[in-house]
Formats: C-alpha cells, structure tokens, sequence
C-alpha cells in the first residue's frame, strides 16, 4: 500500500551524512526541512545539494522546505551558563543589561520586550517549562516573580502567554535567508510567527524579488494569527500546526482543537498543511515510540493533515531512521481507517468556477464510484494533482509532469505520488497512451486494470486540463 501522508524531516548532525540521508529516503522521507535557524548560506547551499544526490541515489523524488528562524525572542546568557530559579523568586529581565547573567537578572536580545509587557503580564521561558508574572516594567526593566521555577540556560526563548509582542514575523537575517532560499530552489519557504496575511505577503515579493519560486507556508504559532487564520491561510499556499510555540501562548489545552481546526481549514480552501512539533519526541533517545506518539501521529493522519514532520528527532536523534520507519509505519495503518471517499461532501455539493478543477473533481467522483486502480494527472503546474489531494481518493494519485519544479512541490501533497514524464508529441491522445506505457513499466499498472486520466488539450501547458478519460490498461495495444 503506498502511503498517502508524507513524512518532513528536519536535517541536523544526525542526518548530515550521505549514507545516512539515503537510508532515511529509503526509509520513507517525502520532504526535508533545512532549519535556517542554524547554519550558513554555504551551509544551507551544500546540504541541498547532498540532500539531491542522495534522492537521485535512491531513485526519489524529495522536496526542500526552507524554514526561516524567524523573530526568536531569547534571554542572554548566564555567567555559569545556567541557573536555578525557585518558586516566588524575584528575576529581573533587563533590556539593558549587557554583561551575563546572574541569579538577579539576564539580559535579553530582543530590546522592545519591555514596551510589550505590563504589571499582570505573564511570560513563558524555555517552551513554558518556566512561568514568570510580570510585577514591574521599570524601564529596561522587567521586574518578575518565578511562580514555576525551575533550570534556565543561556538563550532560552520567552513567550507572552495570550499574545502580543510586537516582534515584526521577517527579520533582517529572515530578509538574507529569503535569498538563500531562492538560491538552492527551496520548493517551500515556511514563515515564522506571522500575524496577518500582510507578513505572508512580504515574504512572497521578497522571494519574487530574490528570483524564487517558494510556495509559502505560514507556521501558525502565536496567539494573534488564531483570530485572522482564514486571511492568513488565504495569503499563503500551505500552513504548518506549529505546537511548541503555540502551545505556549494559547495554553496546551487548546492545541488539540486548533489543529482540527486548521487542517479543516486548510483543506477546505485547498492549502497544503504539515502537523509538527514533538511527534515522536522520545525517540531522540529511545528505539521505540510511546504508545501516546502512536496515537498522536495517527490521530492527525485521520485528521486529514497532508504530512507529518519531524524535528529534533532525525535532526540530533540517536534513531533518525527507526523514527522515520515508525512514522511511516503508523501512517500507513491509520489511513486504513480514513473515511471513504464516497462521503466527501465537496464531490457532491461542491461548486467549481474553473474547468480543470471541475476535471479534477469528476475523475475523483469516479474513483469513489468505479473500481480504478489510480488517478493520473498529466499536469504542469501540478494544480490538478493538488485539488486531487484535497479528497482521500482512495486510490493512487500520480502526478506525471516534465517540470522538475512540479515534481519537487507534490512531495507534499497527500496521496500524490510525482513521476517524471517527458512530453514528446502535441497529440493529446499519444500522450495518454504514451503515460500509460510508463506506469506500466514502472510496474504501477497492469493490463485490465482500470485507471482515469486527466490532461489537456493544449498538451504542455500549465492551467489548460480540460480532458478526462477511463482507460482499461493495455487496450489501446490491442487495436
């Protein structure tokens, strides 16, 4: 069974060597994530380029999703390199502060926190492990009582819980990163903290700017995008359910809701959608996931969520493989309890304003109602494959395209699988037979076997499909 959800995993030292790039491709990687919060320009250069040969190595197709570091709002660091704060302490974060840190006050590097932040303000440190209220602003000054104490270390992040720093979603190094992007052809470029659609804007005309054809992916971390999620969603191409961040400022509770939410939101506005933050997360150090991890995974796979991702755990893990092979793993089971295509509203009471989406929606009605063995999508943009996708088909969605761009974007798109297809007549009817031919040589398809066919008239250009066909497999050799 081909699996529907695509698996992101983030590169690190742990997956940096090539043998270790191809194992965790064959394992089951989709998409790789390129943390642009570590690392160099060169960097970010030479580890796309690995990241290429091991998937030609492997006979893969494996997409790049560029992730900005985004404004990271951080404490300074400590003369010991840590402290240990007890509950009802008195700690000081000082905007002015420039020598290192006591067990009095740090620094921070985000000099504007003090304008952002009042008596009665609560701020989370180190991913909520710690809970400070605000007493005082005094200046530079923020005066805090530790009201859940615990370990600080140097360059721990802050959050406001609820909300409200000012910190604009695209710093000065987000700006570089964006050319970096364009540079190494990332196919995604996900946007840290944004708050409205106008922050996803910015980031789209800077990688037109910067000669990049990013799809752009909003990461939905902080209190204020919730409220405007629909504009946010609107303004960009894909989203990603960043819980860490999130969790922190809208309280853990509320995530299981919110992610149901926005894969549902997603979907219905046809956006692409990775779920990410601790989904195997103790299999940094162990062989085997939790039996909570299990349910996790599976649990936003029957939500619908295009993909899955992995961050600390293929990026630092001690098991970046096992992690992926598990992954995977519970993927393919959950997806066997999906709904079944024929309940999909959107296939009976949808609208559609545009004929190839209109062909993208018959061939999934006939999916749901006649026995097919896949969906071929003849496309060059890949827009057809991607309205494809919004629906569990059931069957196999293989996206044939002579574009290497195309190729590399559907890796995330659920259920769609890329296969590079050169176009060698203008006949639209050789073309299909010609398709049909390589996925039987693929070993795809076999003879007798049903399959549906999506393509245009104006054969080779993008937005044109307007044609669909059920073809039985071999046929057309018989005549």
């Amino acid at each position: 069974m081909l699996r529907r959800t695509k698996i992101v995993a983030t590169l690190g030292p742990a997956s940096s060597d090539q043998k270790v790039l191809e194992q965790m491709i064959k394992a089951g990687v989709d998409v790789v994530r390129m943390n642009f919060s570590h690392g160099t320009a060169q960097d970010h250069v030479a580890r796309a380029e690995k990241v290429r040969t091991a998937a030609a190595a492997c006979g893969r197709v494996v997409g790049i999703l560029a992730d900005l570091q985004g404004p990271k709002i951080r404490v300074g660091k400590f003369e010991n390199d840590k402290i240990v704060l007890n509950n009802g302490d008195t700690f000081i974060l000082d905007a002015a502060w420039t020598a290192l840190g006591n067990q009095q006050r740090v620094g921070l590097d985000y000099k504007e926190l003090p304008n952002d932040v009042s008596k009665g303000s609560v701020l989370m440190l180190n991913d909520g492990m710690l809970e400070f209220d605000v007493l005082e602003v005094k200046g530079a000054q923020i005066i805090c009582k530790v009201v859940r104490g615990g370990v600080l270390s140097n360059n721990k992040g802050i959050n406001r819980k609820g909300g409200g720093l000012t910190a604009p979603a695209l710093t000065d190094k987000d700006k570089e990163d964006i050319k970096t992007a364009a540079l190494i052809k990332a196919d995604y470029l996900a946007v840290s903290f944004p708050r409205s659609a106008a922050d996803m804007q910015l980031a789209r005309d800077l990688m037109h700017a910067a000669g990049g054809k990013s799809l752009l992916m909003a990461k939905i971390e902080r209190a204020e995008a919730i409220p405007v999620l629909g504009e946010i969603i609107d303004a960009s191409d894909a989203i990603m359910v960043a819980r860490g961040d999130l969790s922190v400022e809208v309280g853990d509770a509320a995530v299981p809701g919110l992610q149901k939410r926005m894969i549902r939101m997603a979907r219905a506005k046809n956006k692409l959608v990775i779920t990410a933050t601790q989904m195997m997360e103790s299999m940094i150090t162990n062989p085997i996931p939790t039996r909570a991890e299990v349910s996790d995974v599976a649990n936003a796979v029957l939500d619908g969520t295009d993909a899955v991702m992995l961050s600390a755990e293929t990026a630092v893990g001690d098991y970046p493989i096992e992690t992926i092979q598990s992954m995977a793993r519970i993927c393919v089971k959950a997806e066997k309890e999906m709904d079944d295509i024929s309940a999909d509203h959107r296939l009976v009471q949808a609208k559609f304003t545009r004929i190839d989406q209109s062909i993208a929606m018959s061939a999934l009605y006939v999916a749901a109602h006649f026995k097919v063995k896949a969906i071929v999508a003849l496309t060059q943009s890949g827009s057809t494959a991607l309205w494809m996708s919004r629906v569990n088909a059931g069957v196999p969605i293989f996206a044939m395209t002579p574009m290497e761009a195309t190729l590399s974007k559907v890796t995330l798109f659920s259920g769609v699988y890329p296969i590079s297809f050169k176009l060698t007549s203008k006949d639209h009817s050789q073309t299909l037979r010609d398709a049909e031919d390589e996925l039987v040589r693929l070993g795809l398809v076999a003879d007798n076997d049903a399959i549906v066919m999506t393509i245009g008239e104006a054969v080779g250009q993008a937005g044109h499909t307007n044609t669909m066909k059920i073809v039985r497999v071999g046929d057309h050799r018989k005549t």
